[in-house]
């Protein structure tokens, strides 16, 4: 499968989900059409992401997922409009954004199965879902063995911002996803350098946070999101109050990089 008929089938299955849609609110698209990177299963940034200032040293590498993995797919579906303007205001997430939170995700993971299983129909088709097998793992400290924002990082889509939220083309408000598959790509160009290159360490986060938990804003060497402080959020003030829902989102709208690069 060409990288571009990927990209096509992926935007088709955006487009005509009803999973990508929550009637009951009136939204129309959860998600608008993704970004797709493509990273080499072999990228040996991926091996620095078994340091644990990176990510963890249980961290598992492509080629441990897959035996024989070639490419390493990464996209990131973007928050429609509707869902991120009901978020911009102040005090509590916004219903739309709780439904896009967990309804989204269940998108999401059903988009990643979906590209997974073309994969799987191609003759060299073997492909893995990282976050949905059974070796993935998450700490109580919400550190895992595999990051989809460090993947979408290493396949092209963006760098890191002062909330670690991950700044693309499209902003940062969106959820991340990817595939490890045995089909070799050209990866896709990685149009930066440095970690926090499209972060301009505004602090427009650190304000929108109701938790406090995003660290003072002036430097890369400062920045960084207690993940503690924000866990002890969600659990203390929203999922009591909306569960089965739950999430926050507010360091992600009304800020510069929502729906650009700054």
């Amino acid at each position: 499968m060409q990288y571009e008929a990927l990209v096509e089938e992926i935007n088709n299955f955006v487009n005509q989900s009803q999973l990508n849609s929550v009637e009951e609110l009136g939204i129309d698209q959860i998600f608008d059409p993704p970004l797709v990177g493509v990273a080499s299963a072999d990228d040996p940034l991926f091996d620095r992401l078994k340091d644990p200032l990176a990510v963890s040293e249980n961290y598992i590498l492509p080629g441990e997922w897959l035996n024989r993995a070639r490419s390493v797919i990464a996209y990131f579906l973007p928050f429609s409009e509707q869902i991120r303007r009901a978020n911009r205001g102040k005090g509590f997430p916004a219903k739309e954004w709780l439904y896009g939170r967990i309804e989204g995700q269940q998108f999401n993971e059903a988009l990643a199965s979906h590209i997974a299983e073309m994969f799987n129909q191609e003759k060299k088709g073997s492909a893995v879902v990282p976050a949905a097998d059974s070796r993935f793992k998450v700490s109580e400290g919400f550190i895992s063995n595999w990051s989809e924002r460090h993947t979408a990082y290493i396949a092209g889509l963006g760098t890191f911002s002062l909330s670690r939220s991950l700044i693309t083309a499209l902003g940062c408000a969106g959820r991340y996803g990817s595939v490890i598959t045995g089909f070799n790509y050209e990866p896709t160009e990685r149009a930066y350098t440095e970690i926090y290159q499209y972060c301009n360490f505004c602090g427009e986060c650190q304000a929108r946070c109701p938790a406090g938990a995003i660290k003072a804003a002036g430097s890369e060497k400062k920045a960084g999101m207690e993940k503690h402080k924000c866990r002890d959020y969600l659990q203390s003030k929203i999922k009591p109050r909306f569960a089965p829902r739950y999430g926050c989102g507010k360091c992600q709208t009304a800020v510069a990089c929502e729906f650009k690069i700054p």
